[in-house]
């Protein structure tokens, strides 16, 4: 899939929980790459809440697969947080697309089957449309609880007014 400009998403929700799964599952979505920290989950959660466990069943039943690409530096958050529960990549090297791509080929899932969920433009969006995946649907952080969080969140500001002028595009 071309794109115009990279940085802007093709989506953009407040939560994971708002993406209307048997929509994305009727326009060709079979997998779903989705970035851990901020996105699912807190910075620093260290177990998957109730809430997230329900909606992971809620996307296993819509026929869709999730997978998390986290670039958290710590490794064994990632598989504390994931094993047993979701397939992930910790220390995925996101914007860069070989991850996207090792994740795809792992579900058996192709690029056009393929969107990513993400609090982040430079490495979640961005990373989707390097990897040439259908769609990048931005997620509000769930907390911006650190200075550099909240002026990054600040610098991506005219990649998602963008978005919204430009209309979705999945």
């Amino acid at each position: 899939m071309k794109v115009a400009f990279p940085l802007i998403p093709d989506k953009m929700v407040n939560s994971i929980y708002e993406l209307k799964l048997e929509e994305l599952y009727a326009k060709g979505v079979r997998l779903i790459l989705a970035d851990l920290d901020n996105t699912i989950a807190r910075y620093g959660e260290k177990d998957p809440s109730e809430e997230l466990k329900a909606w992971v069943k809620q996307v296993e039943e819509a026929g869709i697969i999730l997978f998390v690409l986290s670039n958290g530096r710590k490794p064994a958050r990632s598989k504390r947080f994931c094993e047993g529960f979701l397939p992930y990549i910790s220390h995925a090297s996101k914007p860069w697309p070989q991850n996207f791509r090792v994740a795809m080929e792992r579900c058996g899932c192709t690029p056009e089957q393929t969107v990513i969920i993400g609090d982040q433009i430079f490495t979640d969006c961005w990373g989707g449309h390097n990897a040439g995946i259908r769609a990048s649907i931005y997620v509000r952080a769930i907390a911006l609880d650190s200075l550099p969080r909240k002026l990054r969140y600040g610098i991506e500001a005219p990649f998602r007014l963008l978005c919204k002028v430009r209309g979705e595009k999945i």
